[in-house]
């Protein structure tokens, strides 16, 4: 079968609170495996909860820190995709979200995009990361995009031409504004553009935004998984906790790209080209 069965687990992480989020991460884990999903996504930061601030440093650890191990664990049943803190060997502090498959971990994707204006602080406590990589998960080839990340459309257009068949978007979007017929305007738009993306690179969007509050920030939640047809398979509601099930079904992306066969079109030489005319670099004409 094609089909995936894909839980997101929209929680609300205890801030700073990290042994007491590892055990939040194993009951949420223990109903993703008991409503048959294959993968479970956390939101961004899931195990440290997103505003920490200065407490960012006694919470970082490494990958391979035993405090990651029950991820780890419990990914011997179905893949876990969770966010911490990641310390590199050279004291770098990341934003970081993890991928556990089979008791391993397999990948790891540090937040490029770190938004420092208004009610975010990102740049200020954290370095970027450098690196848009594909693997092979549950749902088929994958990339990762940590919520900032999906705002800067090349994020989403390197995934796709690298074969991505889903974008994994882990999430604390704050719930801000109100858009024109009383929505909220976060909302609103984060749906756009989970759209616009799936529908366009056809692929699969997986957004898994967290709930809760944080120093006063209220997190909306709304997770949603999008088909690569624009179709919303399944979403979650907003600011409850709530395990979200939906499919990813690989034989509709190939559907899809045979369909609306941009990616086969899409002229990335040529984009290489203009981004090295632009920034001055040589490179070799190719026809």
């Amino acid at each position: 079968m094609s089909a995936v069965r894909v839980a997101i687990a929209q929680c609300a992480p205890a801030l700073g609170a990290v042994k007491r989020n590892v055990e939040m991460h194993r009951t949420w884990i223990t109903r993703a495996r008991d409503a048959g999903a294959t993968l479970v996504v956390f939101p961004e930061l899931s195990l440290t909860g997103y505003y920490v601030k200065d407490l960012a440093a006694d919470l970082a650890c490494s990958p391979d820190d035993p405090v990651l191990a029950p991820l780890a664990e419990a990914s011997r049943d179905l893949d876990v995709s969770a966010g911490f803190i990641e310390r590199s060997p050279d004291a770098k502090l990341r934003i970081a979200q993890g991928y556990w498959s089979r008791g391993k971990l397999v990948h790891v994707h540090r937040k490029v995009y770190l938004p420092t204006y208004g009610i975010f602080d990102d740049g200020r406590y954290f370095g970027p990361g450098d690196r848009f990589d594909t693997f092979p998960s549950a749902g088929g080839t994958a990339g990762v995009a940590i919520c900032e990340d999906l705002w800067h459309v090349s994020t989403p257009y390197l995934y796709a031409i690298a074969g991505a068949a889903v974008v994994f978007c882990p999430s604390a979007s704050p719930g801000r504004g109100v858009a024109e017929g009383g929505d909220l305007g976060t909302a609103e738009s984060c749906r756009l553009m989970d759209r616009f993306y799936a529908q366009y690179l056809t692929v699969y969007v997986v957004y898994a935004n967290r709930v809760g509050h944080e120093d006063g920030i209220a997190f909306w939640g709304g997770s949603e998984i999008v088909a690569p047809d624009g179709t919303v398979v399944a979403r979650a509601p907003e600011f409850d906790e709530h395990l979200l099930i939906g499919e990813i079904d690989l034989e509709l992306v190939a559907r899809e790209r045979a369909r609306n066969p941009l990616l086969r079109d899409e002229r990335d030489d040529l984009v290489l080209r203009n981004v090295a005319a632009r920034l001055g670099l040589p490179l070799e004409h190719r026809d």
